[in-house]
């Protein structure tokens, strides 16, 4: 759950604004009954102050006052029918009353109100990931075991671990990242005397980096099935807590049962979102989870046999440094986006199921999905054998899937890459912006917030933002596409 209030202004009104502000402090003190009144004082000073009936709608759903908190968010939803935060406390408190169906379709709609909304997507994907929906990141070719995630009070009594029939031909392309995690991380697992005979230290962790949605995750459950070992999901919403302690509590408790496993994969997805940076405003309760992280991982360093930790992120800029060092998650490892050839071998192997009518070109389909990532590519071929399926059963006929089906999907289905890279540019790219200053025009230069140093390591996902969010590039793999798409 969110661990504190949204901060938005919201109001006209100076004292609403204040009781909003002075609540907000409380809430952050886990002054929850205290923080209700001052919101709802601020709720009398401005019957339409969306932002309060919403944290006030928080400060209920952690009391368990789920009937309040519904009445609050309803009332978001009328003030700002386009509001995201209204459906993702809805999800909340739907999780708090175990209507697992009903958690993912508000955090579905917070999503479509507001695609880049990470903690509604983080929390929907745990929930998927839990459930086996459709779309869940590892249980879709990964073996669940009898034990199952327990969770009493907010603290973390059993983990669930899986194992994976995944294997490295499972996945296409990346023949550099495979060599890499071949070299750095399944020989440490299956053949930790090798390294030690040549003294070599054992590594322990692991950075995937690279745009969403490019085979991090794929590769972990390869690395499971090629080291035969057990491999836990380790999800954010499941750690960090609003109480005091819980969040060290629920790390503890995960490698803890790593170790008794062994040999065990601990994988965290999105790591950025728990082992954010330790700023200045950061909440107390993430500044004590990354430590207790790194206080695990140093637990780890010096025994590593039989446990490895990986991580993945997007934006590896926002993980703080303490976590990437040397014998913590020292190994960085670059997850690009397909190539042509990569994008054909997709295809391939996303079809050998499928009932295909002859005169399939796989190399037209990888020039149509130019800038696409193997979850586009995934989801193109598996909304083509829908398409075929759901015909059939509207007609009674059976046909094979022919090569006019994938391009009506393409057609339809933009790359989700072009969005995420204009996004990100502008962390990482300097740009100069013209201002006004007592009536002269001054250039500004606005410097990214990447240091020298992080632009020098993720330097290959650096070069792919800069190149992919370029405008004459984007039109460059825009005509490709469309050459492809109508032509050939």
């Amino acid at each position: 759950m969110a661990s504190e209030p949204t901060k938005k202004p919201g109001t006209n009104n100076p004292r609403a604004k204040e009781l909003y502000d002075e609540a907000g402090k409380l809430f952050e003190e886990n002054k929850f009954d205290e923080a209700i009144k001052l919101y709802t004082e601020a709720i009398e000073k401005d019957h339409d102050y969306a932002s309060a009936y919403f944290n006030r709608a928080l400060s209920f759903a952690i009391l368990n006052q789920y009937d309040s908190a519904v009445k609050d968010a309803d009332k978001v939803l009328e003030i700002e029918p386009e509001s995201c935060d209204a459906p993702y406390v809805m999800g909340i408190i739907s999780e708090y009353k175990h209507d697992t169906d009903a958690a993912i379709e508000w955090y579905e709609k917070s999503l479509k109100n507001n695609p880049h909304y990470e903690q509604a997507r983080a929390r929907l994907n745990a929930l998927k990931q839990r459930t086996g929906s459709a779309g869940a990141k590892v249980l879709a070719s990964g073996k669940e075991s009898e034990s199952k995630t327990v969770v009493e009070e907010g603290q973390l009594k059993q983990v669930r671990w899986f194992t994976s029939n995944t294997m490295f031909k499972d996945v296409v392309g990346m023949e550099k990242q495979k060599e890499l995690i071949h070299d750095n991380i399944i020989l440490a697992m299956t053949k930790p005397e090798l390294l030690r005979a040549y003294g070599k230290k054992l590594g322990m962790g692991a950075l995937f980096y690279g745009p969403p949605g490019c085979g991090k995750t794929h590769l972990v459950r390869a690395i499971a099935g090629e080291t035969k070992a057990k491999f836990i999901v380790a999800n954010i919403n499941e750690i960090v807590d609003m109480y005091a302690g819980n969040t060290e509590k629920n790390m503890h408790a995960i490698f803890k049962q790593a170790r008794e496993n062994a040999p065990c994969i601990i994988f965290f997805d999105e790591v950025d979102a728990l082992g954010t940076k330790r700023e200045g405003e950061q909440q107390s309760t993430m500044r004590m989870a990354v430590n207790q992280f790194l206080q695990e991982l140093d637990g780890v360093e010096k025994n590593p046999e039989g446990i490895f930790v990986i991580t993945a992120t997007n934006q590896p800029w926002d993980v703080d440094p303490a976590l990437k060092r040397a014998g913590r998650l020292g190994e960085s490892i670059y997850v690009p986006q397909p190539d042509y050839k990569t994008r054909k071998a997709a295809f391939q192997y996303n079809t050998k199921k499928m009932p295909l009518a002859k005169g399939i070109d796989y190399g037209r389909l990888a020039r149509a999905t130019m800038g696409y990532s193997h979850a586009d590519i995934t989801e193109i071929c598996d909304k083509t054998a829908l398409r075929v399926a759901a015909e059939e059963d509207r007609t009674g006929k059976k046909r094979k899937i022919r090569m006019s089906d994938f391009l009506s999907i393409i057609k339809k289905r933009p790359t989700t890459l072009d969005e995420w890279y204009s996004m990100v540019k502008k962390d990482i790219i300097s740009k100069t912006e013209t201002q006004i200053v007592e009536g002269k025009k001054q250039e500004i230069v606005k410097e990214g917030k990447l240091s020298a140093e992080e632009k020098a390591r993720y330097r290959d996902l650096v070069k792919a933002v800069k190149t992919n969010s370029n405008s004459f590039q984007k039109g460059m793999k825009k005509f490709m596409r469309l050459v492809a798409v109508w032509m050939f």
